[in-house]
C-alpha cells in the first residue's frame, strides 16, 4: 500500500472549520434550500497518471472558494484565487511522481457550504531533463554586457514550453529574451547593456515541464548574481588605440598591436565581444600548424583576457616597438605589459570590448558575440515570439 501523501490531519482540520461533512460536488437540494455550491478538482481525485503541464485547479460553482489547502509529499503547494474566488490555481506545473492530497470549501450567499478533499498521484515520467550549468556562477559581480548562459543536459524538444519557464528579475526592470543556440543551450540577453550595479536573478521552473515526448523536469534552478561597473573598451586596429571607459569616464589610454592581417586566422574580428574568462599565464599555441612548420609558435603569454572563441585575448606583450605604430600579432591585441596587468586585474565577465577598423567581422556565435546582432534578429531565435 502506498504511503498518505500530505499530512491528513490538516486536511480534516480545514473540513472541520466548515461546518459540514466533506462530499465531492456540495450536498444538493434538501428541505427546498438551494443547492449549495459544488467543488471541482482537476486533476481528478483518484489519478495515477495525472498530468503536470496544467497545474491544479480547484473550482467551485453557485459559490466561492473559502479555502484550498493542497500537499505534495508533505509539502505545501502555493496557489492562488481568481478575482472572483471561484477559481484557484497552482502557481507552478504540478512534480511528476508525486502524490498530491487537495482539500477545498466554498460557501455560497445563503450560507450554504460544501466541500471536497482527494488524492492523485502524478505520471512517472520516462525521461527527465534538467540544467548542468548556467553563466554566470552563482553570486558573480559581471559586466554590463553579460548574458545568462543556460546548458540542458539533453536535447530539448518543446522550447517553447521550456523557455516560458526561465524568469529573469532585476532591482530595475529590463527588457529582454532568450535565444536558442541548438537543441541544449538557451541564452539571455537584455536589449540594451544592464544597468550598473543591478542584482540579477534568474530562476528556472522546470519542475512539471513537458520537455519532450515523455520528458519532464524534476528540479528548479536558482541563481543570482551582480551588475558591477559599466567598463566598455574601444579598440581601433587602424590607429592602434584601445581606450577603457568606466561609468562614461576614461580611467585608460593603452597603444596596441592587433592582428597582422596576413590570414584570415591572423586578423582580429571586428565587432561587439565580451571578455569570457581570463588567466595569467595561458598557453598559446599556433592554430593549423604542427611543430617545425613555418609560424609555428607555443609560448606562455601573461596577463591574458579571452574576447573570443577563435583565440583571440587582450594581453600583455613586450613588443612595444609595434604598440601604437603597427599590427603585427597573431590575431590578438598586445598591450604593455604594464597596462595589460591592469586590464586584467579590472576586468570582470561580461566587459564590453568593442574593436573596429579590420576586414572580419565577429560571428555572432564566436565566444559570447551576442551583441553583434540587432534586437529584432535577436529575438528570432527565441521560441516565443512571433515569426521566431
Amino acid at each position: 500500500m502506498r504511503r498518505a501523501a500530505g499530512p491528513l490531519p490538516i486536511l480534516l482540520l480545514l473540513l472541520a472549520l466548515a461546518g459540514c461533512s466533506p462530499t465531492a460536488d456540495g450536498g444538493g437540494e434538501q428541505g427546498g434550500r438551494a443547492a449549495a455550491p459544488a467543488v471541482r478538482i482537476y486533476p481528478s481525485p483518484g489519478s495515477e497518471r495525472a498530468p503536470t503541464g496544467r497545474g491544479l485547479t480547484v473550482q467551485a460553482s453557485e459559490g466561492t472558494l473559502t479555502g484550498v489547502v493542497v500537499y505534495a509529499g508533505g509539502v505545501p503547494v502555493p496557489g492562488s484565487f481568481d478575482a472572483t474566488r471561484t477559481v484557484w490555481r497552482s502557481d507552478r506545473p504540478l512534480a511528476p511522481g508525486q502524490d498530491y492530497a487537495v482539500s477545498a470549501i466554498a460557501a455560497a450567499p445563503d450560507g450554504t457550504s460544501s466541500s471536497a478533499t482527494g488524492r492523485f498521484r502524478t505520471l512517472v515520467p520516462e525521461e527527465t531533463f534538467r540544467i548542468v550549468s548556467v553563466i554566470p556562477s552563482p553570486g558573480e559581480t559581471v559586466g554590463v554586457g553579460m548574458p545568462i548562459i543556460v546548458d540542458f543536459d539533453v536535447p530539448i524538444q518543446n522550447k517553447a514550453a521550456v523557455e516560458k519557464a526561465l524568469t529573469v528579475r532585476s532591482a530595475t526592470p529590463v527588457e529582454g529574451a532568450w535565444r536558442w543556440a541548438g537543441d541544449t543551450r538557451a541564452i539571455y540577453r537584455p536589449r540594451h547593456y544592464w544597468p550598473a550595479g543591478q542584482e540579477v536573478g534568474f530562476t528556472a521552473h522546470l519542475t512539471g515541464v513537458r520537455a519532450g515526448k515523455g520528458m519532464y523536469g524534476t528540479a528548479d534552478h536558482v541563481t543570482r548574481f551582480t551588475v558591477g561597473r559599466a567598463q566598455i573598451s574601444t579598440i581601433d586596429t587602424r590607429t592602434h588605440q584601445m581606450v577603457v571607459r568606466r561609468d562614461g569616464d576614461v580611467v585608460q589610454r593603452m597603444a596596441i598591436s592587433a592582428g597582422m592581417a596576413t590570414t584570415v586566422e591572423y586578423t582580429t574580428t571586428s565587432g561587439a565581444h565580451l571578455t569570457m574568462d581570463k588567466s595569467n599565464p595561458v598557453r598559446m599555441v599556433s592554430p593549423n600548424r604542427s611543430k617545425g612548420d613555418p609560424g609555428y609558435y607555443d609560448v606562455m603569454i601573461s596577463h591574458a583576457v579571452r574576447i573570443s572563441n577563435s583565440g583571440e585575448y587582450v594581453h600583455a606583450k613586450g613588443n612595444v616597438w609595434a604598440q601604437g605604430r603597427v599590427n603585427v600579432s597573431h590575431g590578438c591585441i598586445n598591450a604593455r605589459p604594464d597596462q595589460a596587468a591592469w586590464f586584467y586585474t579590472t576586468s570582470l565577465r561580461g566587459d564590453p570590448v568593442i574593436i573596429r577598423g579590420t576586414d572580419r567581422e565577429l560571428e555572432w556565435d564566436n565566444g559570447w558575440g551576442y551583441w553583434q546582432l540587432s534586437w529584432p534578429e535577436w529575438l528570432q531565435g527565441s521560441a516565443l515570439r512571433p515569426g521566431s
